[in-house]
C-alpha cells in the first residue's frame, strides 16, 4: 500500500461561483460526508481536512533577504487550496479513482493527486532520517 494525497482546488472563479450559487451548508457537509464515510468504510482513508476561509490565511514568502508574512485574502492566484483527503491505496490508479468520485464539480474544481514517500524510501544512514523516524515510532505513525 502506498499513501496518497488528494488535494481539493478551486480557480479564483469556481470559488467565487460556488459562493454565489448560495450552496446551503448543510447539504454541502452531507454531500462530503457520503464520501468520506466512502473512503471510511473501504478502509482507505489515513486523514482529511478542509480549511478556513482563504480570507482568514496568512502567506508566508520567502522570495527576499527575509521571509515576509502578509495577512489574507491572497493577492494574485490562479488556484486556491481547499482541503485534502490523505488515502492508502495500492496504485496511484487507485487514487485517481477515488479523486474521481470525490463531489467536485464543476469548472474550475480540481483535484490533484500527490504520492506521499515513506520514511522508508530515504536515507536510513541520515542523521535527520533517523531523527525523525524516532519520532514516528514515539507517536506510534509507524
Amino acid at each position: 500500500m502506498a499513501r496518497y494525497m488528494l488535494i481539493m482546488r478551486a480557480s479564483d472563479e469556481a470559488q467565487e461561483a460556488f459562493d454565489a450559487a448560495g450552496v446551503d451548508f448543510e447539504e454541502m457537509l452531507a454531500t462530503m460526508g457520503r464520501f468520506n464515510e466512502e473512503l471510511i468504510d473501504a478502509g482507505v482513508l489515513v486523514a482529511m481536512d478542509g480549511l478556513d476561509d482563504p480570507a482568514n490565511g496568512v502567506v508566508v514568502d520567502y522570495s527576499g533577504d527575509e521571509p515576509v508574512a502578509t495577512d489574507g485574502p491572497y493577492g494574485e492566484t490562479k488556484e486556491l487550496f481547499n482541503g485534502f483527503w490523505i488515502l492508502d491505496v495500492a496504485t496511484m490508479d487507485d487514487a485517481v479513482a477515488w479523486a474521481k468520485k470525490a463531489p467536485l464539480a464543476g469548472p474550475g474544481m480540481k483535484a490533484e493527486i500527490r504520492r506521499i514517500p515513506g520514511i522508508d524510501e530515504f536515507p536510513q544512514d541520515n542523521a535527520w532520517v533517523r531523527r525523525e523516524r524516532a519520532w514516528r515510532e514515539r507517536t506510534g505513525q509507524l
